[in-house]
């Protein structure tokens, strides 16, 4: 079992506030398009702290707690990445200013990393106490990975989410963004800018997220405290990723079915861990080094297969998935 002391908690914990500080000081500071070149270093700085944290992490703790960092890390990456599908979906819907995505995008990061550590607080004491949830678990997962498979050509509605809707029509909102601002003062009236209504849709996908990507960590370790470095320090480079690959997004054709096939994987791994301890011993368990060989050839083939297919078929545009139909513009009028 790991032992993680209170100090290493602490500066973890602290490392990750200041990256997080930086990352909102920057984006309060100087609002402005990022460029490519920007978006690359950036996006370099933070694969390179956590590589350099797992190595360190290896290092210190030993290599099978390593190796089940980088497997949670991976994972965690992979599905921030359908993060970004959504982020881009939201960002388009309410016509966000360049400028002002980077500050969207950090305090969505914000909002996801509070999340989920609240989901793995949770998480971790449920699986301590009842062996069960291993199994509660692994099913979530499945199901998900079933609906998001067959729902793998669709976008969320973001538009017609209920918390955005209920929004709208319980608050007043203005017209502008009026420089980014969250509340702002029209004729003596306080109302709220499409700001706020950005950040409320990015939180509710953040809680969605946050119900499939913790179940997902833990199905490759059981230890609280990697679970929650995994996520934060694959949620911190996301602000970076959405600029760096904006533009490739829409190419990554088959990235729903990769994850469905990653999730599923996973829920089958936590179903088997749960009948080993409850059922019986012969049970076969998968272990961390097969899981992270699985994760990592499930996205390489997804990557080389989408660029394969859009090559050759230029019109292919990528879809970030879906938990449920969403409903044709037709239906939504009626």
């Amino acid at each position: 079992m790991l032992e993680i002391s209170g100090l290493t908690w602490a500066v973890t914990i602290g490392l990750i506030v200041v990256l997080l500080a930086l990352d909102l000081i920057i984006a309060a500071a100087r609002p402005h398009k990022v460029g490519f070149a920007e978006a690359t270093a950036w996006s370099l700085f933070y694969i390179g702290v956590a590589i350099a944290f797992g190595v360190w992490f290896a290092a210190a703790y030993g290599g099978d707690f390593g190796t089940q960092y980088f497997a949670g890390y991976i994972v965690e990456k992979s599905l921030s990445v359908d993060n970004l599908f959504v982020f881009v979906i939201i960002m388009t819907t309410f016509a966000v200013p360049e400028k002002h995505q980077h500050k969207v995008l950090t305090f969505g990061i914000v909002l996801a990393l509070v999340m989920r550590g609240i989901f793995i607080a949770v998480g971790a004491t449920l699986l301590s106490l009842f062996s069960f949830m291993f199994l509660v678990f692994g099913a979530l997962l499945l199901f998900t990975a079933i609906q998001l498979f067959r729902h793998r050509d669709e976008d969320p509605d973001v538009e017609n989410n209920a918390v955005v809707r209920a929004a709208r029509r319980f608050l007043p909102v203005t017209e502008e963004y009026h420089e980014g601002r969250l509340v702002t003062r029209i004729a003596g009236r306080r109302m709220v800018t499409p700001m706020f209504v950005v950040l409320i849709a990015i939180g509710g996908i953040d809680l969605l997220f946050a119900l499939d990507s913790i179940p997902a960590v833990f199905g490759v370790t059981e230890e609280a405290y990697i679970v929650f470095a995994a996520n934060a320090f694959a949620l911190l480079g996301l602000r970076a990723l959405f600029f760096l690959v904006q533009g490739l997004l829409d190419r990554l054709v088959y990235l729903s079915t990769g994850l469905a096939l990653i999730l599923a994987f996973i829920g089958v791994k936590l179903m088997l861990h749960w009948a080993h301890v409850d059922i019986s011993a012969s049970v076969p368990e998968i272990s961390t080094p097969v899981s992270l060989g699985v994760i990592v050839l499930v996205l390489v083939v997804v990557t080389v297969a989408s660029l394969i297919k859009t090559r050759s078929n230029p019109e292919a545009k990528a879809h970030a998935g879906s938990l449920r139909a969403t409903k044709e513009p037709a239906e939504r009028e009626s």
